[in-house]
């Protein structure tokens, strides 16, 4: 029968290990999510304006 602190050791990854396994999904999937979020970006994005760039981006056949 094991301890707590065997159980507590089964499900620690060792650092070096994490980080090759991050390296690695990084080279498969790229950069999937960005490190910040649009809340913390603030206004000064691209997308500031959706709705405006919808307007300028309209396909002629919808009228309006």
């Amino acid at each position: 029968m094991t301890d707590d602190s065997e159980r507590a050791d089964a499900g620690r990854v060792e650092p070096v290990a994490e980080a090759r396994r991050r390296r690695r999904l990084d080279e498969v999937f790229g950069d999937v999510l960005p490190d910040t979020t649009a809340d913390e970006r603030g206004a000064d994005g691209p997308n500031q304006d959706t709705e405006a760039w919808y307007r300028h981006n309209r396909p002629p056949h919808h009228g309006g």
